[in-house]
Order: C-alpha cells, then structure tokens, then sequence
C-alpha cells in the first residue's frame, strides 16, 4: 500500500514562509504527478502545485511566483516551499500521488495570520 505522509504544520504571519514536505514509501519516480492541494474552510480541495514524473510543473495562478514545488528523488521526498504567505493559503494541505491510482496523505493544517 502506497503511503504518503505530509509535515510542516504551521502558524506564521502574513508575509512569513513555510515548507512542507511529503514522504512517499514508494519511489517518487514511479509516480507519473504528484501535487499539493488546498482545502480551505468550505470550500473544495483544490490544486495548488504539482510535478509531472519528468519534472515539469505547474501552480494555481494565485501562488505563481510565491510557491515551489520540488523533490528530493534519494529521499523520496516531495517539498512545497510557501513564501509571501497570505491569510487566504490558510487551509490543509493534502499531497497526493499518482500511479496506478490516487493516494492521499492524511493533510496538514497551514494558518497563515493576518
């Protein structure tokens, strides 16, 4: 069973930076996407940045320039390093592969304070 599990919870202000990180106990090479999404308070899961198996990547229009997506293939390790945070990033954040199907991690809480 594919497993991804997500760190990096954290408070900041307006303007601070935080990186999360997701853990795969798979090769992250043998994913052909795996990306960050947000859900925010009522609303839907939504895709903030991803990473294509060849590396390509791609950001919802309201983080281009702030988030970056990266991975770390020797560790397994996919990261979203979020700078110029602003209180509407604030949500969970889920990592999901992609291989044969979907695997979720269990999310975690980023609050950004204004």
């Amino acid at each position: 069973q594919v497993q991804l599990v997500e760190s990096g919870v954290g408070l900041v202000q307006a303007g601070g930076s935080l990186r999360l990180s997701c853990a795969a106990s798979e090769n992250i090479l043998s994913f052909n996407f795996i990306g960050w999404y947000q859900q925010a308070p009522g609303k839907q899961r939504e895709l903030v940045a991803g990473i294509m198996g060849g590396g390509r990547t791609n950001y919802l229009d309201s983080v281009k320039g702030r988030f970056t997506i990266s991975r770390d293939n020797a560790k397994n390790r996919v990261y979203l390093q979020m700078n110029s945070l602003k209180p509407e990033d604030s949500g969970v954040y889920y990592c999901m592969g992609r291989v044969f199907r979907e695997f979720w991690g269990q999310g975690t809480q980023v609050t950004v304070s204004s």
